[in-house]
């Protein structure tokens, strides 16, 4: 025991006696390192390397005027004191044939519209609760997204950059989709020129990235928005027949107006709604009868981690410069990007 106590008391001792030794500054030394950051980044001498870059895009205060129109294509759907039940008669009058009974339909549509309000947990119970949520899922998408990036970058700082996926969020979850996963082009941009300076700044020069924006919407309603609402549904229309009992509302449709049939007001009301989702779709191609158009140049931090003398990231970077629609342009919003080295 006391043995063991004496040899605890020697290492004790040692301990506080190298303690002393360590911090007694040695000869020469006039810069300690700093407590608060003991092993500081060091700056790369080159940003050489091919870097996944994620860019993220703030465009609340500049989305495109027809992008607008399209989120209101949602609220369309549940704004009218008699919706639901308007806008699902409406699409079925739109897809009956023309003649006496469409005429009919047509001229009662505010009666009907209230007569299947009154049975609205018989017709659609889900659809207002649904149909927000997607017009809100839509809205967060149009207006903030993300680009998936390559960029590779030669000792001489000449840069080629490729856009090839994007980034949504979703009430907080973080998608990615890849371009080539859906048909959908890569976007290249050549002859950029990155600098980095002593001091660990990069700067990546002034360069131009379009988009096809009713795409981007596109690939975000069909494989992020809709299946995370519906997981049954590929596209809109499936959606909303989901949402609908047309069965039902062909015999109700029948039992207001008492003429036609209840099977041709169901078959009605189904092809009604399945046409909804192409009716949409054809806006968003629409939308890309401009291109969206980035003008940017960045600023951000290269950092060597394996002391190398190459960038193994790029850190804290800011996009500048402006967002152009149809010629156009308006101020960038927020726009961040970060990368890393493949």
């Amino acid at each position: 025991m006391k043995r063991n106590l004496s040899l605890s008391l020697f290492l004790v001792l040692g301990a506080a006696a190298a303690g002393c030794a360590t911090d007694a500054p040695a000869p020469g030394d006039d810069q300690p390192v700093d407590p608060m950051n003991p092993d500081p980044d060091p700056v790369p001498l080159t940003p050489e390397g091919k870097f996944s870059v994620q860019s993220d895009f703030d465009l609340a205060a500049n989305l495109p005027g027809t992008a607008g129109t399209v989120v209101n294509y949602f609220i369309q759907a549940t704004d009218d004191p008699d919706d639901p039940t308007r806008f699902i008669v409406e699409k079925l009058v739109a897809a009956l044939p023309n003649g006496s009974i469409k005429n009919t339909l047509n001229g009662a549509i505010p009666f009907v519209a209230g007569y299947l309000n009154d049975r609205l947990l018989q017709v659609a119970p889900d659809f207002v609760t649904t149909i927000v949520n997607v017009g809100d899922a839509f809205g967060q998408v149009a207006h903030h997204f993300g680009t998936i990036e390559v960029m590779d970058i030669t000792a001489s700082g000449a840069a080629v950059k490729t856009v090839q996926g994007l980034h949504f969020k979703v009430d907080n979850i973080d998608l990615d989709y890849n371009f080539k996963d859906y048909g959908m082009q890569d976007v290249k941009v050549e002859g950029l020129q990155v600098t980095l300076e002593p001091s660990g700044k990069l700067t990546i020069g002034a360069h131009k990235v379009g988009l096809k924006y009713g795409q981007v919407l596109k690939l975000a309603l069909d494989q992020a928005i809709i299946p995370l609402i519906d997981p049954s549904a590929q596209n809109l229309g499936d959606l909303l027949t989901n949402l609908v009992n047309c069965q039902a509302v062909g015999a109700y449709v029948y039992e207001a107006i008492g003429i036609g049939s209840a099977s041709t007001f169901e078959s009605a009301c189904t092809a009604g709604l399945n046409a909804a989702g192409p009716a949409l779709y054809h806006q968003l191609d629409a939308i890309d009868g401009s291109a969206l158009e980035f003008g940017l140049t960045g600023t951000a931090r290269g950092i060597d981690k394996n002391r190398d003398g190459k960038m193994d990231d790029i850190a804290t970077g800011i996009w500048a410069g402006d967002l152009k629609y149809a010629g156009t342009p308006a101020p960038l919003a927020t726009a961040k990007f970060f990368g890393t080295k493949m």
